[in-house]
């Protein structure tokens, strides 16, 4: 059982800035509409601690291991409800570049397990609401502050 969601948006400012923005896990609560929390080292083989809150639904906690660290281009983890293969979700943020000072964001999860067709609906409304909704906020702050 399987499903991805995706959302891209593009974004005038450098692959740098979106990488700055998209790592500084200490400045996500300033600007950051879904992922209100994360804290850890972005080092593959680490654990992170990770709060995931679309607007207008109940928020969720978990303990993703860093996947993919490819600096100013892609980012992996994977997380798991309770045990793996009940429910687990691979998060994948990539950058790529479209020209001077332009980039594509996008945002995917691919969730696998036993639960997916239980959690489909709320996946696509509430999560992917939220994969937006930061896609929104990050164009807004790397295009403000781009200069």
């Amino acid at each position: 059982m399987m499903k991805e969601l995706r959302s891209e948006i593009e974004i005038t400012a450098s692959t740098r800035r979106v990488w700055e923005i998209l790592t500084d896990f200490a400045g996500f609560p300033q600007w950051n509409p879904f992922i209100r929390r994360a804290r850890g080292n972005l080092v593959e083989g680490e654990r992170l601690d990770i709060l995931m809150q679309p607007s207008g639904a109940k928020g969720m906690t978990f303990s993703p291991t860093v996947l993919k660290v490819e600096t100013d281009r892609e980012l992996r983890w994977i997380g798991h409800l309770f045990v793996p293969g009940l429910f687990d979700g691979e998060h994948i943020f990539t950058i790529e570049p479209l020209g001077t000072g332009r980039v594509r964001f996008t945002q995917r999860e691919i969730f696998t397990g036993l639960l997916v067709p239980l959690l489909a609906r709320m996946l696509d409304t509430d999560t992917q609401r939220g994969f937006e909704e930061m896609n929104n906020a990050l164009k807004a702050r790397a295009e403000q502050t781009a200069a």
